[in-house]
């Protein structure tokens, strides 16, 4: 029996519970594990957290608690040390057993059924006199549900291999991939055979583009969960730093040679997983990872730093002849290019040779590292002096190039990726140096630069301020630059200084500007007006001071951006 001082504590305890299993009760159970064959119960672990005389039961992921799988139920963890009345005497010795038998009467009318998966982990977190207690409570597992789960697995895997397999769900390779690596599942990982698995699934997803990122990402977070919580701390101390950063201290007193093979080979296909799959700014994550392999003495990682993953073809990574030497690196994303001989046809196989390695999986954030005796830049003030940069200066320079350039920016063009040799300030998507040195050459590639325009990240480039500034100076302001000139200003940010505001007030400029904004937002037209003439007040003491069609005019454009500012 519970000791009588413990009961109003412990019955908070219980309502809470109570409360967790009323919610997860009120879920079609059935509905949710019918979507896939891979899943035969929903919820697999719970917390019930008491501190500062309140008690509540969450779900979280076991990594959330940074719990370990292999902590036993007479395992617990002393956190914190803030005091309180409920002691850890208390909690070990009368607590946690009242709640054990509480929770499995009601866990017992739940096992067989969807709502509980086939094994169930209920922690408790105890804020006691000594500080936080953490340990489980119950652990349940249901033999029947992991057979039945096997018994599917092994089915999916026998129809993913079979020659009629077309397309799969997003949601089963959610399932499959972390089933795979599950140790309570296959307490042995077969390393192997989940690589094979894993390329399966993306050969033949590989027709659907969209779905095709879906499956990646979840392989990728599969991978990394057992990176993280099974390969590396075998040989690592892990210590996680501020903002998830971690750092790694490799453990004395083990021998590299006793490494399994698969297990490695596993690590070394997760870091190469993370480069091309995930967004730029998680390509470092498995960079660290290469570089951990290469500490334990992998030479297969020490190849894919030097000369990249291998995933992409020799045919693909290097170029080699009199004219141009290119060599791609898919880890470090970088290309670099070596111009032997300053003429046409060596840059012109560069960009060839970049086309035809942005379309066959390379890292659309990348870079280049130029060997060059010619050091161009675009006449655009404000742009990062890189290598990359100097690179399409250098092609500009040949108009019968210029096709080229445009084919390959529009290879190159991808929202949310950048080239990686300019700060932030001067962030630039790919295919930025090629698209503003075309738009400044030629009105045939006015319509290069919209589509450029429409595909940029606002919130994290504003280089085309840069553009805009040297579009007017090289095209001036008239009808046929008009349209290109409005996307520009439409696209800028309010930092964007160009001197136009009485070019745009003529005619026909000015009707054609009002027809341009006609199919712009309310906001964008007053962010137009704002680089223009400084604001709306501004522009509304003009037109006032105006006469005729101008007033007119200058009225309807102030309108068009009064539909959402109210002014």
């Amino acid at each position: 029996m519970i000791h009588s001082t413990l009961e109003p504590t412990v019955n908070k305890m219980e309502q809470a519970i109570d409360k967790w299993f009323a919610y997860i009760e009120e879920k079609d159970a059935d509905e949710i594990v019918r979507r896939t064959t891979l899943q035969v119960g929903i919820h697999d672990s719970a917390m019930l957290e008491y501190k500062n005389d309140r008690a509540s039961v969450v779900l979280m992921e076991l990594d959330d608690w940074e719990l370990d799988f292999d902590d036993t139920p007479g395992d617990f963890r002393r956190l914190g040390s803030k005091q309180a009345d409920l002691s850890e005497t208390d909690v070990l010795e009368q607590v946690v057993p009242h709640l054990a038998a509480y929770i499995k009467e009601k866990l017992e009318t739940l096992s067989s059924q969807a709502l509980i998966n086939y094994q169930f982990s209920f922690w408790g977190k105890f804020q006691t006199d000594t500080g936080e207690v953490k340990l489980p409570i119950v652990e349940l597992f249901n033999a029947e549900k992991q057979q039945r789960l096997l018994a599917e697995i092994s089915a999916y895997r026998t129809q993913l291999f079979s020659a009629s397999t077309g397309p799969t769900k997003p949601l089963e390779t959610f399932f499959l991939s972390r089933h795979l690596l599950n140790r309570s599942l296959f307490p042995e990982t077969d390393c192997h055979e989940a690589i094979r698995v894993f390329d399966r699934i993306l050969e033949v997803n590989k027709s659907k583009k969209e779905q095709l990122g879906e499956h990646q990402h979840k392989i990728v977070n599969a991978l990394t969960d057992w990176v993280e919580g099974s390969f590396l701390p075998l040989y690592f101390d892990v210590v996680t730093k501020t903002w998830q950063e971690k750092t790694y201290q490799r453990k004395s007193g083990f021998d590299p040679r006793h490494i399994d093979e698969g297990a490695m080979e596993l690590f070394l296909y997760a870091a190469v997983a993370v480069i091309k799959y995930e967004p730029s700014y998680s390509r470092q994550k498995g960079i660290t990872w290469l570089e951990r392999a290469v500490e334990l003495g992998s030479k297969r990682a020490s190849q894919f730093m030097k000369e990249g993953s291998g995933t992409l073809s020799r045919e693909l990574t290097v170029l080699r002849d009199e004219q141009v030497e290119c060599l791609a690196n898919d880890v470090f994303a970088t290309v670099t290019i070596s111009i032997k001989q300053e003429r046409e046809e060596s840059y012109a196989q560069a960009l060839a040779f970049l086309c035809a390695l942005l379309q066959s999986g390379f890292p659309k954030s990348y870079q280049i590292k130029l060997k060059s005796g010619v050091k161009q830049f675009l006449p655009i003030k404000g742009l990062a002096k890189s290598g990359t940069h100097r690179f399409f200066a250098n092609a500009l320079a040949y108009p019968n190039l210029h096709p080229l350039l445009a084919d390959y920016a529009r290879v190159a063009m991808v929202t949310y990726e950048w080239y990686t040799d300019a700060d932030d300030e001067r962030n630039a998507l790919p295919g930025t140096y090629a698209v503003f040195g075309l738009g400044l050459a030629d009105a045939e590639y006015f319509a290069l630069v919209e589509e450029y325009l429409d595909t940029i990240d606002l919130e994290h480039q504003s280089v085309q301020d840069y553009f805009t500034a040297a579009f007017v100076e090289k095209h001036g302001v008239h009808p046929e630059s008009l349209p290109t000139l409005v996307a520009c200003l439409v696209h800028g940010t309010d930092a964007t200084k160009v001197k136009i505001k009485s070019e745009l007030e003529e005619e026909p400029n000015l009707s054609l500007l009002l027809d341009l904004l006609q199919t712009q937002e309310p906001l964008e037209v007053e962010h137009v007006i704002y680089i223009v003439w400084g604001g709306l007040d501004k522009l509304a003491k003009i037109a006032a001071k105006a006469k005729g069609e101008k007033a007119e005019r200058l009225s309807a454009l102030l309108d068009l951006a009064k539909d959402q500012s109210g002014k």
